[in-house]
């Protein structure tokens, strides 16, 4: 498997956990303002398979969401099983930021949707989430790639103030402009 496809795969099932946790709670509101837990599903769903397609790959009918557990996991096999074909990773294409492969896309930005979306869940649902000072700077250094896209309208709000003693965890969220504090 080509390392972009693994991490993106490693993302997704780290989201999977999230998603099979949430049970009974996706309607509750998420830190997304106006979201519930089952509209970031949704739209987790809808941007890969908008980008999927664009790419020229047919994902078939969009999931319903009756079922919000086995509609994700129908997807998520499907979308990691196209990004680990012979090939498909490497493939390149000119990207948002310039010349790009398919799997770095999957990886570094549907990846870090799934991570940051992810907490979002969790965090809806009462799940413990959390990053270690590793994964913050990583999830860090792709966020400010982007530079002010990162704060573009339905991307990130701007950024919240924390102390300078704030967790990982709690730094990378702020970042984000989602409160650390937030619960449903």
């Amino acid at each position: 498997m080509d390392q972009t496809a693994r991490r993106f795969a490693e993302r997704t099932a780290q989201f999977t956990q999230i998603v099979r946790g949430v049970k009974d709670r996706w309607d509750a509101p998420t830190p997304c303002a106006g979201w519930t837990g089952r509209d970031v599903l949704a739209h987790v769903i809808q941007t890969e398979r908008d980008f999927l397609g664009q790419q020229g790959f047919d994902l078939g009918a969009a999931p319903d969401l009756a079922d919000p557990a086995r509609d994700w996991e129908e997807h998520a096999e499907q979308v990691v099983d196209i990004v680990d074909r012979d090939g498909v990773a490497a493939r390149e294409y000119d990207g948002f930021f310039g010349p790009t492969t398919l799997g770095a896309t999957m990886a570094d930005f549907y990846g870090w949707d799934l991570l940051i979306h992810g907490s979002d869940l969790a965090r809806a649902s009462g799940q413990p989430w959390s990053v270690d000072e590793e994964q913050a700077a990583a999830l860090t250094a792709v966020s400010d790639g982007w530079g002010e896209a990162l704060y573009s309208e339905g991307i990130c709000a701007p950024a919240i103030d924390v102390p300078e003693d704030a967790s990982p965890t709690d730094r990378l969220l702020a970042r984000l402009g989602r409160d650390p504090r937030w619960h449903p």
